[in-house]
């Protein structure tokens, strides 16, 4: 079957489609639509290169393609006027359609736009103006610019909106229960009313009482959103960056306030704490025999209460006070019957105060694991609670512990406003009002708005049998993240909190009509200062905001008058070259925004503080614009004679002579240097024409090379280098470098391809082949210097008399490897495996490592690896003719010397020149060495490198962390048992080596750690060498240890050498293990083996809550521990790492460089 014929392509469409317009400056020759259409045609040598030609270069010509495109900010928009008809009267020809016309234009206008114009030097209407166009979007970005930032308003308070606390790193436990006291109108009224000394001995600012009154007072009157406590937490010398038990920090605090208010002259203060939150109860146990009643009492301020799932309060609480029946072995004593009872044994509470509190005991010990844990059982509570029929108390308060583990979280509390009556959720300096306690009403329809979902930490609920109806039932609010109650005592019905039926508290505020306490004088003064200040610098952003928008104005004005007027008009215009990177700074130079500093780490004080405190520095410095040096610089388009660079032409625009002038005088900015077309540079136009010239020449002359017939067999030609006949026929040869000629085919990297070094015809036959005259007299021509040998030439006697020669040697190579290898055996199987067991009670010597190496590379490759030519023992011994190293030190060892046999020595010296002799002998317990070691010149040794490598031990699991008192130097023979084994290095001609006996002894030494060499540098940090053992090892940078002769490198700015780490050192590395059951919420036993229990830290040791009098407070200065290795977790307050982006127990987001 024949095959198919191809289908004929239709021809090229020739003339134009229906409407399309003729551009006939494309039928025009084609060199004027390139810049270098000149090259070959017009110009073949540089020096015949015009100045138009040059200009040509840059698109300046005057023939020149490039249009002048119309200042597009400068004509007023119109609507685009209709295009008339071709035949001027609107109508066409009879017979003919209006889509048959082709449209001729003499005047076409090319299309501006900014990708067809970017490289166009007369249009200059995408350069940034458009940001000034638009007021608005310029107005913002300048005021950005200005370093105006936020407005400082942003943090005042709202009109009867609770104030917040700033969490100065983990201090939200204190800022959770001082929201609750704050609420409570008759503890605040008590710290008020507290008197303070006011002699000068007195230190007002460091006392915890003036403080609080301070906090306080800035809580009920104070103008901004949230007030930093820092001066209180630092009064009571509590540690930022601890997270601390909430509950204990409350009975310490209590304690700590109770002993204060003791000393006031006042009664009522005497018992404030007392009175309002300390109750009483008693312990009752009744004989079942004689009906005998023992009581004994006790105060409380919180009552302690378990935890069950998905139980009530109520429940909770009476099965606290339920009787417990003492039997068996633990009967009770009677002291009527006088002989062991049975008996009953209940709690009574005997007197409630009126601010009663429910801690629930959500943190437990776990004895299975020997830790804390808490337990995430759900916890339903009444809005109202009913104790005794008499006692009447309202939820006015809860305490929510955010997190899975006891040793992190975070502290957050939900309290009722007394003065607005409303429910608000306080999270440290965010306060959000709460619609609802719950998420889900009784009929499971959700309420509350999406601002406050996640604010909810409380689910309302139904209790799970009820016989009453809607509007009787009690409303119960579960929680698995409630860790204290607060209830008030309800006095009559005016002091409830206002509900609905569903639970929702009133979401509109209103005023309750309770008066507030009066603040303290000195208090009262501190606040108003602050006040003030935060109003001054309000009113100073104020006015420093209208003075930049009238700078604005003037400058936005000034700016587009020129950018309206710097076009230039006609070719020839006197006319300024900028680059386009330059004017694109110029427009926009007013509207970039200063670099951000970084805030300091490790610091107490969070980002919101600091970004104020800046606030209020820069409200006191006058107003200035945003300005650099005044200075823009062209150097884009310049070349490296200070001229206009032709390879930049892409990057040049054209403005006016006036437009420049204004630039310098209106806006005081100079663009330096101020170029014209004039300036263009006759250097680089050549060379670049040069470059031109040749891919032009170039492919012609391959192509006519290629053209000439291939030589016979036996016709006579020449040789020419094969690699550089390839390189050369490639359009773009790699030999070629710019502006310079290419190399002739014997140039220095090619002539060894067909002459030898004795100037004769090669021996490589593959790097060369043959050419035809003809080929070779048009190379010649391109380069007359090369002299080719031809066909006929003879190889170079010498090379051929070598080539047999090597033969020779080679086989003689090979016999000598082979003999010494039999007469060194001992020596090539083990002297580099550092085995010496094998050499105890033996006569031996040392030699450099590095001859070793060399000698078993020559017998793997004799007649290619040169023989090793004397050995050098003169690097062992110091100037003083002692050693300078220790032979019982592996370290020293390991890699520089070897041990080998007195016998092998001989031979040695016997085949090598060289020496001295060092002559050890491996007793078995140590080396004995007859010369002695010379300390300084040891260390000296060691210590001096710039890159070197050291051994990186890795400890095994349970392997005892390591201490100076526990470190001594690795010895020797210390690790025979690691090293001894057989060589499993291959040779020529080497045959497998029997396995070697180990005795027991050595297997006992064996070593459960795991090796590493790396190699460091000098200047290399700690930081940098756990980086680089995280890449070698993939254990991670946070749970490295790393010791040195036992001490732990804590210092990871320290360098190495500063460390003291020597050359071939030994580094200790232990892995710390992570504790996964932190972060468990599982209640259930664990089945895994008892892990090491964590260690609990100081709590509240140190501080002054811890016991220390109020007199250390004098002596003592108060200071703020910080940690700038570390920054807290802004959810869980984990201290992490400072390189750590998220959080290493949480995984929540951790700004950069800031201690939150």
């Amino acid at each position: 079957m024949p095959p198919k014929r191809t289908r004929r392509k239709s021809p090229m469409q020739s003339a134009l489609n229906a409407g399309e317009r003729l551009k006939r400056t494309k039928l025009t020759d084609s060199r004027v639509y390139s810049a270098w259409g000149w090259v070959g045609t017009e110009v073949s040598d540089a020096s015949q290169i015009t100045k138009q030609h040059r200009l040509a270069t840059y698109g300046l010509s005057e023939s020149s393609l490039h249009s002048l495109c119309p200042n597009r900010y400068a004509i007023a928009k119109t609507p685009t006027q209709e295009q008339g008809s071709q035949n001027g009267d609107g109508k066409v020809a009879a017979g003919e359609l209006e889509d048959d016309v082709i449209v001729i234009s003499d005047d076409e206008t090319p299309t501006c736009s900014s990708k067809t114009c970017r490289t166009n030097p007369y249009c200059l209407n995408y350069l940034g103006q458009e940001k000034w166009e638009d007021e608005a979007k310029a107005r913002e970005a300048f005021i950005r610019a200005a370093s105006l930032g936020e407005t400082p308003r942003k943090y005042s308070r709202k009109p009867d909106h609770p104030v917040g606390l700033k969490n100065l790193g983990a201090t939200c436990y204190a800022n959770a229960y001082l929201q609750v006291w704050f609420q409570d109108l008759p503890f605040r009224s008590g710290v008020y009313r507290c008197h303070l000394p006011e002699d000068e001995q007195f230190n007002l600012e460091a006392s915890p009482i003036f403080q609080l009154q301070v906090t306080f007072a800035a809580m009920q009157e104070g103008n901004k959103s949230a007030f930093n406590p820092v001066k209180l937490v630092e009064s009571l010398r509590l540690r930022t960056t601890e997270q601390q038990d909430a509950q204990e920090f409350s009975k310490l605090f209590m304690a700590h306030l109770d002993t204060e208010f003791q000393k006031q002259a006042d009664p009522s203060l005497k018992t404030l704490i007392s009175h309002q939150f300390q109750g009483s109860q008693t312990y009752v146990t009744t004989c079942q025999a004689c009906q005998y009643r023992s009581e004994r009492s006790s105060d409380f301020l919180e009552i302690e209460v378990t935890i069950k799932n998905n139980s009530t309060l109520e429940e909770r609480l009476a099965a606290l006070l339920e009787s417990e029946v003492l039997s068996g072995d633990n009967q009770y004593l009677c002291p009527r019957c006088e002989a062991l009872q049975d008996a009953e044994r209940h709690v009574e509470l005997s007197t409630l105060p009126p601010v009663l509190h429910f801690s629930l005991l959500r943190f437990v010990y776990d004895f299975s694991t020997m830790e804390r844990k808490k337990k995430l059982g759900s916890r339903k509570r009444r809005r109202k609670g009913d104790s005794q029929g008499k006692n009447m108390y309202q939820l006015r308060g809860i305490l929510v512990h955010k997190g899975a583990s006891a040793y992190h979280g975070h502290y957050e509390a939900q309290v009722f406003d007394v003065q607005t009556q409303t429910w608000y959720q306080f999270n440290d300096e965010t306060v959000t009002k709460i619609d609802s306690l719950g998420g889900k009403t009784l009929n499971g329809t959700k309420t509350g708005s999406k601002t406050n979902k996640k604010a909810n930490a409380a689910q309302t609920s139904p209790p799970a049998t009820s016989e009453k109806s809607s509007s009787d039932r009690p409303i119960y609010i579960s929680s698995k993240d409630a860790y204290m109650l607060v209830y008030s005592r309800v006095n009559d019905a005016r002091d409830e909190v206002p509900a609905a039926a569903d639970g929702q508290a009133v979401s509109r505020p209103r005023k309750s009509g309770v008066s507030l306490p009066k603040l303290p004088s000195r208090a009262a003064t501190t606040v108003t200062t602050l006040n003030e200040s935060h109003a001054a610098v309000c009113k100073a952003y104020e006015d420093k905001k209208q003075q930049t928008l009238i700078q604005f104005d003037e400058l936005r004005q000034r700016i587009m008058r020129i950018v309206k007027s710097w076009n230039v008009t006609y070719r020839g215009q006197d006319c300024v070259v900028a680059s386009r990177q330059g004017l694109e700074s110029w427009v926009s130079r007013h509207l970039r925004a200063p670099p951000a500093s970084e805030p300091k780490a490790g610091s107490a004080i969070t980002q919101d503080d600091q970004r104020y405190e800046s606030r209020v520095a820069w409200s006191k410095q006058p107003l200035e614009p945003n300005q650099d040096d005044g200075i823009v610089a062209m150097s884009q388009v310049l070349c490296e004679h200070g001229r206009l660079d032709p390879s930049k032409a892409g990057d040049m625009k054209l403005i006016t002579q006036a437009a420049h002038q204004r630039i310098a005088v209106e806006d005081a900015c100079r663009l330096v240097p101020a170029l014209h077309p004039s300036d263009v540079c006759a250097d680089c136009v050549a060379t670049l024409f040069d470059e031109k010239l040749y891919q032009i020449e170039h492919p012609r002359l391959v192509d006519q090379f290629d053209k000439v017939p291939a030589l016979g067999e036996d016709e006579p030609g020449y040789w020419i280098s094969k690699p550089w006949l390839k390189d050369w026929r490639l359009s773009r040869p790699k030999m070629h470098v710019t502006s310079q000629v290419d190399p002739p085919p014997d140039g220095p990297d090619f002539g060894q391809d067909v002459k030898c070094e004795h100037g004769g015809l090669s021996a490589n036959v593959t790097a060369r082949r043959r050419i035809s005259s003809e080929a070779c007299l048009l190379l010649q021509r391109i380069f007359p210097g090369w002299k080719p040998l031809p066909t006929d030439a003879e190889l170079c006697p010498v090379c051929e008399a070598l080539v047999h020669i090597s033969k020779e040697d080679k086989r003689e190579f090979r016999r000598q490897a082979e003999e010494e290898k039999a007469r060194l055996k001992h020596m090539h199987d083990n002297a580099l495996n550092g085995n010496t067991a094998l050499l105890e009670n033996v006569p031996c010597a040392i030699v450099p490592a590095q001859f070793i190496r060399a000698w078993r590379q020559w017998l793997l490759r004799p007649a290619e690896v040169p023989r090793p030519d004397r050995l050098d023992n003169s690097l062992f011994i110091c100037e003083h003719g002692l050693l300078a190293l220790d032979p019982n030190v592996n370290s020293d060892m390991d890699t520089s010397a070897v041990i080998v046999k007195r016998t092998d020595w001989a031979t040695i010296e016997e085949l090598y020149s060289g020496g001295p002799l060092i002559a050890v002998e491996n007793t078995g317990s140590r080396i004995e060495h007859e010369l002695p070691v010379c300390g300084p010149c040891r260390l000296k040794r060691r210590s001096t490198f710039e890159v070197t490598e050291i051994t990186i031990r890795i400890l095994a699991a349970g392997t005892p962390t390591p201490s100076p008192e526990s470190y001594s130097e690795e010895l020797t023979t210390g690790r025979v048992a690691e090293t001894a084994r057989p060589s499993t290095l291959l040779t020529y001609g080497s045959r497998k080596t029997p396995v070697l006996r180990q005795s027991s002894r050595i297997r006992r030494v064996k070593e459960k750690a795991k090796r590493r060499r790396v190699t460091i540098t000098s200047a290399m940090t700690v930081k940098d060498l756990k980086l680089l053992l995280q890449e070698e090892l993939a254990i991670s940078v946070i749970v490295q240890r790393l010791f040195l002769r036992g001490q732990e490198l804590l210092d990871t700015s320290a360098t190495l050498t500063s460390l003291g780490i020597l050359s071939n050192d030994l580094v200790d590395l232990q892995e710390q293990i992570e504790d996964v059951n932190l972060l468990s919420d599982s209640d259930n036993e664990q089945t895994e083996p008892r892990r090491k229990a964590r260690p609990e830290g100081p709590g509240f040791g140190g501080t002054l809550l811890s016991g220390l009098s109020s007199s250390h407070l004098k002596s003592q200065p108060i200071t703020q521990p910080e940690d700038s290795s570390t920054k807290s977790c802004p959810a869980c307050t984990f201290a992490n790492e400072m390189d750590s982006a998220t959080c290493t127990v949480c995984d929540t987001p951790i700004e950069s460089g800031v201690g939150l």
